[in-house]
């Protein structure tokens, strides 16, 4: 079994108030809340640190934790839930985070059950193959390249890996696989990593998840069985994400 923490925060450089975004009627943090209710998680907490989001999430039925304000990142703020309500080491916690309400549950489901059979794991996430050139230039979308047993070598916003032999034509993306932001932690990880000082790569690359690596923690990462619909980072995936959202109930 495991548990999964939806992150919240109200401020957002590109999108401030976004968890309560209305999205077909809905604020879109209820939309997320839903994907994890249809999950079999033994327990769901939504983490923020706005009285706003704590109102709206308790008055659609969530469990609410007020977190500290000054968390850098979501996983920061997990692991003050994690410490506060003393779940064990070897216990595994999804992060779900607040502006996906277009994720499958059977993917929070799926990287779950990656780290519950991998014992030797610290985290594991979730890729999808890359789909074009655009998309492999993007430093919005971040790569994955791992080993031949799925354990995560690097993550980058630059397009890797790269072609050397058709590099003019960006014929890389053909075996590049884009990282989804879907994590799950063994709790004893997700501690030390929150109590750890950002490492020079994760600066550069602004990817927390570098600091696992620089750390030796084994990462492990399988293919999505399905690929995610839009996230929302700005006020046009909003958008996005409504109309997907009202394609998936048609």
């Amino acid at each position: 079994m495991f548990r999964i923490v939806i992150p919240a925060r109200y401020a957002s450089s590109r999108l401030p108030g976004k968890p309560l975004a209305a999205i077909a009627g809905k604020p879109m943090i209820e939309w997320v809340y839903e994907r994890a209710r249809a999950t079999r998680a033994r327990e769901i907490v939504i983490a923020t640190d706005d009285a706003r989001i704590e109102t709206v999430a308790r008055g659609f039925g969530a469990t609410v934790m007020m977190t500290a304000a000054e968390h850098a990142s979501g996983t920061d703020r997990i692991a003050e839930v994690a410490a506060r309500r003393g779940w064990a080491d070897d216990e595994v916690v999804v992060n779900l985070q607040g502006d996906e309400p277009n994720l499958p549950a059977e993917l929070v489901e799926q990287v779950a059950e990656l780290l519950l059979a991998q014992p030797r794991a610290a985290l594991a996430t979730l890729a999808t193959p890359v789909l074009s050139r655009d998309e492999y230039l993007d430093p919005n979308a971040v790569k994955v390249v791992t080993d031949l047993h799925g354990r995560a070598l690097y993550f980058s916003r630059a397009p890797i890996p790269w072609d050397r032999d058709h590099a003019a034509g960006g014929e890389g993306y053909r075996s590049a696989r884009r990282h989804l932001g879907l994590y799950a932690y063994r709790v004893g990880a997700l501690l030390q990593l929150a109590a750890a000082a950002p490492t020079p790569y994760e600066e550069i690359e602004k990817l927390e998840q570098l600091r696992a690596l620089a750390h030796g923690m084994e990462i492990r990462v399988a293919d999505a069985v399905r690929r995610p619909g839009p996230d929302v980072n700005t006020a046009e995936d909003l958008a996005r994400a409504a109309a997907a959202l009202a394609a998936a109930k048609d």
